[in-house]
């Protein structure tokens, strides 16, 4: 990427009055601890490029997660090469609190700061993205903890700004947010054993029509996630992980009307790790394309990334 943002410092303040409890996500297990996590970094924006759910260390948390994609777009409509590249990147904070033994609250809030590279220069747009807020309730738990299924509802609301002029262009993603009012719905099925996990997911978010008439086609995202642990202790562990992970996103409309070149699918490889230290917890992710079919071709999907650390309260 042309830039790389370091963090220097940041401070989070979160006030609550909640016990400690085994939450319906927490796993009294040697292997990490996996709970779910929403469509958290809209990372097309608009697009909801960050699928459904992940891997995170503690059943209580607030942390702070950075997320960048990288795509490349035809520029000319003369020329079939792909020339443009997008940048798109999030920083957001998030957290998850368990309100009773079944049922936790998630919340994340992003800041985006987009980037995309033309013949007429540098276009870059940032801002406060759109907030999440997702419910997550666990439907069942085996008796032996090998099974678990958890179910969630979300929406989003619509603070990060929708630029018309934006929409009409090769990506109509590079947004700051929807303009609208989008719903969730996803299921997390996860096998654990041992050292071994895997995790299953699935969601689908609905998207409404803005204020400016447009409306985002609905997205489904799958992902299938391995995990192992490879070293840990009553205060340290370290897990590896690699899966697929898959999005389908329909047609955008406006007044109603279908506009072309705007549905598309993907589908990423991905290996990462997760690792933690008393309350601390740290992962990365890289994912890279093993199919791409956006915007009619016109968008090629390249690469992902993406870093998180939390802290468990």
């Amino acid at each position: 990427m042309n830039k790389i943002i370091f963090i220097l410092s940041l401070t989070l303040s979160l006030v609550c009055h909640a016990k400690t409890i085994n939450d319906s996500l927490y796993i009294a297990a040697p292997i990490n601890r996996i709970v779910l996590d929403d469509c958290d970094a809209c990372g097309c924006a608009a697009g909801n490029g960050s699928s459904g759910f992940e891997s995170l260390l503690n059943p209580q948390f607030i942390g702070i997660k950075y997320f960048a994609q990288h795509y490349k777009a035809k520029e000319n409509l003369f020329v079939k090469d792909l020339t443009q590249d997008q940048y798109f990147n999030t920083l957001q904070i998030w957290g998850k609190i368990p309100l009773t033994q079944k049922l936790s609250v998630y919340a994340s809030l992003p800041f985006h700061f987009h980037e995309k590279n033309t013949m007429q220069g540098d276009i870059k747009i940032n801002g406060i993205g759109d907030l999440n807020l997702m419910g997550i309730y666990r439907i069942i738990n085996s008796k032996d903890n090998f099974h678990q299924l958890n179910g969630g509802l979300g929406v989003k609301i619509p603070l990060g700004k929708f630029d018309e002029k934006g929409a009409s262009g090769v990506n109509p993603s590079f947004q700051l947010g929807t303009g609208s009012w989008d719903y969730q719905a996803a299921l997390n099925y996860k096998f654990q054993k041992n050292k071994l996990a895997v995790l299953v997911n699935t969601d689908y978010t609905v998207k409404t029509e803005n204020k400016k008439n447009y409306r985002f086609g609905n997205q489904w995202n799958y992902a299938a996630t391995g995990f192992y642990q490879l070293a840990g202790n009553e205060k340290t562990i370290f897990s590896a992980k690699a899966g697929l992970q898959g999005e389908v996103y329909d047609k955008n409309k406006q007044f109603d009307e279908v506009l072309p070149k705007t549905a598309g699918s993907a589908l990423y490889g991905k290996f990462g790790f997760e690792a933690s230290y008393k309350k601390f917890s740290l992962g990365g992710e890289l994912m890279l394309p093993a199919y791409s079919n956006l915007a009619g071709g016109e968008i090629e999907a390249k690469s992902r990334f993406s870093v998180f650390i939390n802290f468990g309260i």
